[in-house]
């Protein structure tokens, strides 16, 4: 590199010897080579002269090192300007070296056409510089033998026809464009340049002859649009609207219908004519190859002609119409709706901006049932805008679509809110649309629909409501059959209540019997038959039959709640004024169960009648039998559920003492009994246990309260020994209370007098 700094940079880290090129070795002269013993060597040569290698003393990188975009940079700036290598120009001074010139340049194109004869540019050049000698003949024979090679070319007709319009060859050119839409009648641009040819010559007949030619092809619509604009260049509507009808015979699409409405409403300046296309588009084309831009045309023309009426018609009447079309259609529906709401922000009013929000908020609940058909809330929400709107087919079809969309599982946690579609569909059908007997076909519509024939799950809401509406008919036999059919298929708790309210209310009680009776059958272990079924005789005063079915339940050997039916036992004889017959049936009781409720409630029973011995009694019975629990599950504490029951076993037993207590602190009992219950209640102490996480590892102490009875402080006398040391503790600290303030109130004396001794110094002085 020539840049010094950079090679002073490099000099550090880089050492190179630039040598010339290796010399070839020259034999020495004889009289300088060593003379050698003819029968060999004498001495062994010498050995080889070692060369020393110098190694790099600084082995670090250069600081500043060069990068390949440097050296890149520095070869682009350095780089020697192109040089232009242009053939000198050629002055011919007679006719002969314009001959050799022409016999050169013709020998070098016909070469290279030898080479390569599929070339189509190398031909054209060859024909434009014919061309340029003034050599048509020449030139159309090199265009003629280029079109044997390739007659598909397109650029070769075109080149070809230019030259013969370029120098006014008519007759030549017109037979080029002839030759050319014959043999490719599918390459536009010769039909274009071919009329545009004898529309230049001003002659209109060739040309439309042209294109008429050209249209039996059925070309695109920008070629019926070029022989339109021909026609109109030459001032003939009628021409031009007769082209317009032939393209809608021959392509009947949306555009080409608006198209012809443009050319009657702006070119021809006729609105009738322009509407009637319109209206013949919306007649006369398939539903499916009607889309939004059409009627967005046929609205702006209603607009741009004032007529806002119709405008807002022919709105909605297209957004109706794409709504009927369902899926398919989505698309232009909201592009409809988008374009209706431009409308309406510009010309509607109050009502028209109402219609506008609820066409926007259709479109968006469309888009979402579409996105998510099982999403019922979204349907919910889509039905009550409909319903509000009032249209009753609106509303049936939206429901049909809602109630088509079944959920995919068999679950009935699925099904909850799809069953309110059925629902709500066959109220509006009674309440809102006056049609009892449509609602009565969809409740019988539901029922089929769910799967497997009510066995999997069913819903009984569903049942009673299509047997409330029966009843409203006055078709009681029908409601009877759909409540039997209901019990029959899939029996349920609600089925069986509701079909004994319906025959509760018309007084049916033989009925109601059998219906109890069958219920008790299908679930005799649970306790709420029973229950409702003893309250219905109890309402008819009907007492040995409701004392049986009490009986009834309590003889099961399984019950999900027996303490209900044993209350609710107890409850109807002290109701009847039996004391005896319920004081039976709280021993009985007892005899199964030993739980202090059922002691407290005894008790509250003899207490409530009057009899104070007979509660005192009992409360000792019960009081006892807590103690022989807690003495039989003393020698098992050790385990933590035994300890645990142990604790609940203390908790009721101090309940039941302080139940105790506050009777005989009441009017019905003595000071002695009073006195008696307070030594047996226990000492209320604090203590700690290990809580446990889920894999049994200690997760820290926890304090709790528990209950110290007599009992234990004698069966362990280090409780004993334990509660003296806390009352000489207590004793202790109350001393010691009593002499930390005598002392401060000495203080406080011997503070005052100094106090005063130094007022009376100050004073003398």
């Amino acid at each position: 590199r020539d840049n010094s700094t950079q090679r002073e940079h490099l000099e550090p880290t880089f050492r190179l010897r630039l040598t010339s090129p290796r010399q070839p070795l020259q034999p020495e002269p004889a009289h300088l080579l060593p003379a050698m013993d003819p029968a060999g060597p004498s001495s062994p040569p010498p050995p080889a002269r070692r060369v020393a290698v110098r190694q790099p003393k600084n082995k670090a990188p250069n600081p500043v090192q060069i990068t390949a975009e440097q050296l890149l940079r520095d070869a682009w700036e350095r780089k020697e300007p192109p040089t232009s290598a242009t053939a000198p120009r050629q002055q011919i001074a007679d006719a002969q070296e314009l001959k050799e010139y022409r016999q050169t340049k013709r020998k070098f194109f016909e070469d290279k056409i030898r080479m390569n004869r599929t070339n189509i540019p190398t031909w054209v050049k060859y024909a434009k510089w014919e061309e340029t000698q003034l050599e048509f003949v020449r030139a159309r024979s090199i265009f003629e033998r280029a079109i044997d090679v390739d007659y598909r070319n397109h650029s070769l007709w075109l080149h070809y026809a230019e030259m013969e319009m370029r120098h006014r060859f008519v007759n030549h050119a017109r037979n080029v464009w002839d030759r050319a839409v014959t043999l490719l009648p599918r390459v536009d641009a010769f039909w274009y340049k071919y009329a545009y040819m004898e529309e230049m010559l001003a002659n209109h007949d060739a040309a439309r002859a042209v294109f008429n030619r050209w249209m039996a092809w059925h070309p695109d619509d920008n070629s019926w649009l070029a022989f339109v604009r021909f026609e109109l260049r030459r001032g003939s509507l009628p021409a031009a609207r007769a082209v317009f009808e032939r393209l809608l015979v021959a392509m009947p699409t949306p555009e080409n219908f608006v198209r012809y409405a443009r050319f009657e409403e702006r070119t021809a300046r006729d609105v009738g004519r322009a509407r009637a296309v319109l209206e013949r588009a919306v007649e006369e084309l398939p539903d499916e190859f009607i889309n939004a831009g059409l009627y967005v045309e046929f609205a702006r023309f209603e607009e741009r002609c004032k007529e806002i009426e119709r405008a807002r018609a022919v709105y909605r009447y297209a957004i109706d119409a794409t709504t009927a079309k369902g899926e398919p259609a989505e698309e232009d529906r909201l592009k409809l709706v988008k374009a209706y709401a431009s409308f309406e922000r510009q010309r509607g009013g109050r009502e028209g901006v109402e219609n506008l929000l609820v066409e926007k908020k259709r479109a968006e609940y469309e888009a979402l049932v579409k996105d998510a058909p099982d999403d019922y809330d979204v349907w919910f929400q889509y039905v009550l805008m409909e319903e509000a709107e009032g249209n009753e087919e609106k509303v049936r079809d939206l429901y049909g679509r809602a109630t088509a969309a079944v959920p995919p599982v068999q679950v009935k946690r699925y099904w909850k809110r799809y069953i309110y579609l059925w629902i709500n569909w066959a109220l509006w059908e009674e309440m809102v649309a006056q049609d009892a007997e449509a609602a009565a076909k969809v409740f019988a519509e539901c029922l089929r629909t769910i799967p497997n024939s009510h066995k999997t799950f069913t819903f009984a809401k569903v049942w009673l409501l299509a047997a409330k509406l029966e009843i409203r008919r006055a078709n009681i036999s029908a409601a009877r059959k759909l409540l039997g059919r209901s019990l029959g298929q899939c029996p349920k708790r609600k089925l069986f209540q509701g079909y004994l309210q319906l025959e509760s209310a018309m007084g049916e009680i033989e009925r109601c019997r059998t219906l109890y009776k069958k219920w008790i059958a299908f679930d005799p272990s649970r306790a709420e038959p029973y229950l409702e079924f003893a309250a219905f005789e109890a309402a008819l005063a009907e007492a040995a039959r409701c004392r049986e079915i009490y009986a009834l339940a309590e003889s099961q050997p399984e019950l999900d709640t027996p303490e209900l039916v044993w209350k609710a036992a107890i409850d109807f004889e002290i109701e009847e004024g039996d004391i005896d017959r319920a004081r039976k049936l709280y021993e009985r009781l007892l005899e199964r169960s030993q739980h202090v409720k059922v002691w407290l409630s005894y008790c509250k029973l003899e207490e409530t009648h009057g009899d104070p011995a007979k509660a005192r009694e009992i409360f000792a019975r019960a009081h006892a039998k807590l103690v022989e629990q807690a003495r039989t599950l003393a020698p098992s504490l050790d385990d933590a559920a035994d300890a645990g029951l142990a604790r609940d076993l203390r908790t009721d037993r101090v309940r039941l003492l302080d139940a105790w207590k506050s009777f005989e602190a009441g009017p019905l009992g003595t000071p002695e009994a009073l006195a008696a219950v307070e030594r047996r209640m226990p000492q209320r102490i604090k203590r700690k246990r290990m809580l446990r996480d889920e894999r049994g590892a200690a997760a820290g102490w926890e304090e709790y309260y528990d209950y110290v009875f007599e009992e234990q402080e004698k069966a362990k006398p280090q409780l004993r020994i334990l509660k003296v040391a806390q009352a000489w503790k207590k004793k202790k600290l109350a001393e010691e209370r009593e002499g930390a303030a005598e002392r401060g109130v000495s203080e406080g004396a011997a503070e005052g007098a100094a106090e005063g001794a130094a007022e009376g110094e100050g004073g003398d002085v």
